[in-house]
């Protein structure tokens, strides 16, 4: 497990490790109660100050069946550089300095304030790695669905679709499972930077407002440097399903164990960190629909990493996304 640590650090992984008093070690903390994505995405620094570039494989080569005194053709594999780029979130929170300093206990009151900005600005991360898209808000990056959005291109074969899947509709929601690997897919930050959200406190600082007003307050600044590099396709898989339409027998609608079993299929195989995201809903479902199956054995609770137990899905953790939405729009077909 330290081997795999090593090879494919998480985001909890690498922020750990960044300050020895122990402040950035709690925000990870916090990261991982409020966003289990960060659990396990691999998150490597990018080769360029605003990102990563990077090359894919978009075909192999082939051999040639040789007859006698034949000749066989040179070939070779062919491949594309992409790049992809980060998105910067920042924010700064004000707090007054007597409110503060009210109860007696300042540390316990900024702290509680911290823990609130790092859940709300989670929540904002989590729903750009699903559904960021640059040609939409070119200040932030592109995530997952934007780019397993069509059944026709040659990642729709890792779309998986229920028959009430519909572009038509604006009920659907998407089930996740993603292969997390340094030749998979991986998080990044720029060049130069450091990972994860970073916290500073600048201390007191005086405010002032338009009428000459001042007030001091404790100022502290938050930003975090993301973005998304899929360097190989194939392990990333979408489900996609109408989420009104479960049931929790599964006799009709969508059968979630039968789906999650043709994605994990589908990839090509299960090494570096995979893991399924779902939402509040859907997991509520899945544990039900195994429960009201006689040959379920599929879902078990387990120890990972030494973490809490968790939700295990032929081995696979099964995370909670909040952010990920129950009115999606259908993928195209």
């Amino acid at each position: 497990m330290a081997i795999l640590s090593t090879l494919n650090p998480t985001m909890r992984d690498v922020t750990s490790r960044l300050d020895p008093d122990g402040k950035i070690a709690d925000i990870a903390e916090v990261l991982g109660e409020t966003n289990e994505i960060m659990d396990d995405m691999v998150v490597l620094e990018g080769n360029l100050p605003t990102g990563h570039k990077g090359t894919i494989r978009t075909g192999l080569p082939e051999g040639t069946f040789r007859a006698m005194y034949g000749y066989v053709q040179p070939n070779k594999s062919t491949t594309a550089q992409i790049t992809d780029t980060c998105g910067n979130l920042e924010a700064f929170a004000e707090i007054d300095v007597d409110e503060a300093k009210l109860n007696g206990n300042e540390k316990s009151f900024r702290l509680s304030e911290t823990t609130a900005f790092v859940q709300g600005i989670s929540q904002q991360m989590a729903s750009t790695v699903f559904y960021g898209d640059e040609t939409v808000n070119p200040e932030r990056f592109t995530g997952f669905a934007p780019r397993y959005s069509n059944k026709t291109a040659e990642n729709g074969q890792n779309i998986v679709l229920t028959s009430a899947s519909s572009p038509d509709n604006a009920d659907n929601s998407s089930i996740w499972l993603v292969g997390w690997g340094r030749n998979r897919v991986h998080g990044i930050y720029p060049k130069g930077s450091m990972a994860g959200l970073q916290h500073e406190d600048l201390g007191i600082e005086t405010k002032s407002n338009a009428q000459g007003g001042l007030m001091r307050v404790f100022r502290d600044h938050y930003k975090w440097e993301l973005g998304l590099h899929v360097k190989d396709w194939r392990y990333i898989v979408r489900i996609q399903y109408n989420d009104e339409d479960l049931v929790k027998d599964a006799a009709s609608g969508p059968d979630l164990i039968d789906l999650m079993t043709d994605a994990v299929d589908t990839l090509p195989d299960l090494g570096g960190r995979p893991a399924f995201y779902c939402n509040r809903r859907a997991k509520s479902y899945l544990s039900r629909q195994a429960r009201n199956s006689t040959t379920n054995s599929t879902l078990s609770r387990e120890d990972y990493e030494q973490r809490k137990r968790v939700l295990m899905f032929d081995g696979i953790p099964v995370r909670r996304s909040d952010a990920l939405l129950r009115t999606e729009s259908g993928v195209t077909v």
